[in-house]
This record gives structure tokens, C-alpha cells and sequence, in this order.
């Protein structure tokens, strides 16, 4: 495997990643009994059954291309597109919005990530994964048919126009927890773990109420058993989220999703993509090293964002670096990152008790905020 020049030596980062100290008294959530049973039958297929109990199990799920027609009202509303095609809003005979997922016939995925998907998402449930209606697969006709969010992907809304209306400092630590939760079920939860392997923001999905949901489970991996500690595979991924050790060893775990998440994090904290395009193109993992080394968070933070408390801002971009040392066992594990971010949270909501003072609104001093607000403004995000 040829190494790439975009994975530089972060071992000056090291100290500062091991400053961090474990929350404690802070509770895990743990996955229901009905996911647990689901996620056990769910192993027992994807490791002992053959492609015939694959169709069979899944034959409940299965719509007609002609349905997927229907649904989609002949593919009328775009609403995305990715690696697996176009994706399209539809509607089912009772009213529930869906979003589908059709199979491009240029697209470099095929069958087998479509397969895997399908597999996967019929087995596990949680709220913080994309949840799974059914699918098509007919004729060489491929489609996937997802519940329907309606604030589309988190990379829309970072990317957003200065113009628009912004994530919030307070939205965005919600989404991160949200995530970081979904990734803990699939880590910590599922037995054996999953892997995700394509995280990044564009696979966060976001509903009416701003929820976030892992998607896209195209290019996962299912651990053999428990106490394995990788699995050997090609590196695939996005370049910018790409865990540099999976990439120069072929060895997949659970740190490479950790890695994944820390180019998230900090994408939520900047607002910036994981490749700032240039000239020079840099990584964004590269471009907040140094800021971080010189203590300027307003160099570092969203400049978008009104207000944020200074503290919680800080300890949020101290978890992201945790998270993407080169090396995997340097890492935290993701219920770790979790916490934090849990943690997090709840600093900024605290600061976020106003003092109303002749027409302006203050903060405690923790807290920085920008401009001065009109009381009639209301500070949350909308779609």
C-alpha cells in the first residue's frame, strides 16, 4: 500500500491529548433488550447463514421497482446524491415520508456494500442510526428505503452560507453527542462490535429537530468475535477521515471510526471541511495543530458562531485532538469521547442562562459573545 503525503507525524500533539482527564460519575446508555435480541439474531445470520437465508430473512422488507416508482412519484424530488447513486424523497400509502436510495449504474459501489447494508441495518436499531423501511432489488434494479430526515446531512449546514441561519454552539455539541452515542452502540453495544468505516459529516443525518443519525453502513465491518482487535481489509474511506494507521497497515478497528470522529468534531468546532481546498490544500487535522500549540481559540472556533462558553469550547477541541494521534492505541475509545462530549454540553448549557439588562442579553464570564442581541431575536436553529 503506497503511502500518501497527507498523513504528517502528530507526535507534538501527544502531550496535550494526554492532559485530558476521564469524567467520572458519568453513565453510559445502554442498548435496549429487544436491540440486544435483535442484534444477536441479527450475528447469528450474518456469520452461519448463506445468501438464500440472507433474501429469506430479509423477504418481509423487499419492495418492487415498480413500488419504488410510486414512492418516489417516477423519481420526481432529488434530494441528495453519493458514492451509491441519487437519493430521492417519497412517500408511503400511509403518509410516512421516506427517503430513497437508488443504485446508480455508474456507481463504483455495488452489490456487495448494497448487501451489506441491507444486512446490517435490518439487525441493529438504535435512534442515533439511520433506521432501514426495505429495500428494492429487482431486475438489477437497486434501492434502499430510509426514514425520511428532513434537515438533510450535518456537511449541508456546516458548509451553509454566512447568510443563512447557523448552527448554534449548543446545536452543534448535541449533534456531536448524538453521534458519538450512535457509534458507542455500534462499538460498545453490538456483539461483536461494528465498524463503521465511512464516517464523516455528510453521513450524519439530521432530523426535523436537529437528532442526528449515523448513515450510510455501505462499507462496515462486523468483528468475527468480541475480544478481536482488528480486522485486515483494504482501506477504504473518504480521504480527510481516513485513520492513517488503517490506511498503512490494512488493520481495521475500532480506533479508525475514533479517528473518524475526531475530523468531525473538529469540522462542528471550525466550521470548516476536512480538506480546505487551497492553495495549499491542507487537511484540517494539519491546519488546527499549530492553532491549538498557540492557544487562540478565536483563531479556531466557527467565527460564525455568536456565543459559545470559552471552557466548553476548549475541552470539546482538546477531545477532538485526543482522537486523531496516527497511532490507534493512543486513542480514547469512543464511550470515553462520549462522556466528554456529555460533559460538554452541559458547560455550555449552564453559561446559557441569560441576564436580561436594558435590552441586551449577558453571559457569564466564561462565555464569549460577539454582538449584542436584540431580545425579540430568538437564538435557536431552524431548518
Amino acid at each position: 500500500m503506497h503511502s500518501l503525503p497527507w498523513f504528517p507525524d502528530r507526535s507534538s500533539w501527544l502531550p496535550l491529548m494526554l492532559s485530558l482527564k476521564p469524567c467520572k460519575g458519568q453513565e453510559r446508555t445502554e442498548a435496549t433488550s429487544i436491540g440486544k435480541a435483535s442484534r444477536e439474531r441479527s450475528h447469528s445470520n450474518r456469520h452461519q447463514g448463506t445468501r438464500r437465508e440472507w433474501s429469506l430473512k430479509a423477504k418481509n422488507w423487499r419492495f418492487t421497482y415498480s413500488e419504488i416508482v410510486n414512492i418516489t412519484n417516477n423519481f420526481k424530488s432529488v434530494i441528495g446524491e453519493g458514492g451509491f447513486g441519487r437519493v430521492y424523497h417519497g412517500s408511503l400509502t400511509h403518509g410516512i415520508e421516506v427517503a430513497i436510495k437508488v443504485l446508480s449504474s455508474s456507481s463504483r459501489q455495488g452489490s456487495d456494500e448494497f448487501q451489506n447494508e441491507v444486512d446490517l441495518l435490518l439487525g441493529i436499531h438504535h435512534k442515533n442510526l439511520v433506521s432501514l423501511f426495505g429495500y428494492c432489488n429487482e431486475g438489477g434494479n437497486m434501492a434502499l428505503v430510509y426514514d425520511y430526515m428532513a434537515c438533510g446531512n450535518l456537511q449541508q449546514h456546516l458548509l451553509a452560507d454566512r447568510s443563512t441561519n447557523v448552527l448554534t454552539w449548543k446545536e452543534r455539541l448535541e449533534i456531536a453527542v448524538d453521534a458519538a452515542r450512535g457509534l458507542d452502540y455500534l462499538h460498545n453495544c453490538c456483539k461483536p462490535p461494528i465498524v463503521h468505516r465511512d464516517l464523516k459529516t455528510s453521513n450524519i443525518l439530521l432530523s426535523e429537530d436537529l437528532q442526528a443519525r449515523i448513515g450510510d453502513f455501505g462499507l462496515c465491518r462486523v468483528f468475527t468475535t468480541d475480544n478481536e482487535t482488528h480486522i485486515s481489509t483494504d482501506a477504504k474511506g473518504t480521504r480527510g477521515y481516513v485513520d492513517p494507521e488503517y490506511y498503512h497497515t490494512g488493520k481495521l478497528n475500532r480506533k479508525s471510526d475514533v479517528y473518524s470522529f475526531g475530523i468531525v468534531l473538529l469540522e462542528l468546532i471550525t466550521g470548516l471541511p476536512a480538506i480546505i481546498k487551497g492553495p495549499p490544500v491542507v487537511e484540517l487535522c494539519d491546519w488546527v495543530g499549530p492553532h491549538v500549540q498557540g492557544k487562540g481559540i478565536g483563531d479556531i472556533v466557527d467565527p460564525r458562531l455568536e456565543s459559545y462558553n470559552i471552557n466548553s469550547a476548549w475541552r470539546a477541541i482538546e477531545v477532538a485532538m485526543a482522537c486523531i494521534p496516527s497511532i490507534a492505541i493512543q486513542r480514547p475509545d469512543i464511550s470515553y469521547v462520549y462522556d466528554e462530549l456529555k460533559a460538554c454540553l452541559k458547560m455550555e448549557m449552564a453559561s446559557e442562562k441569560p441576564q436580561i439588562m436594558e435590552g441586551y442579553q449577558t453571559w457569564s464570564s466564561s462565555s464569549i459573545h460577539t454582538t449584542p442581541l436584540d431580545p425579540k431575536v430568538e437564538m435557536h436553529h431552524t431548518c
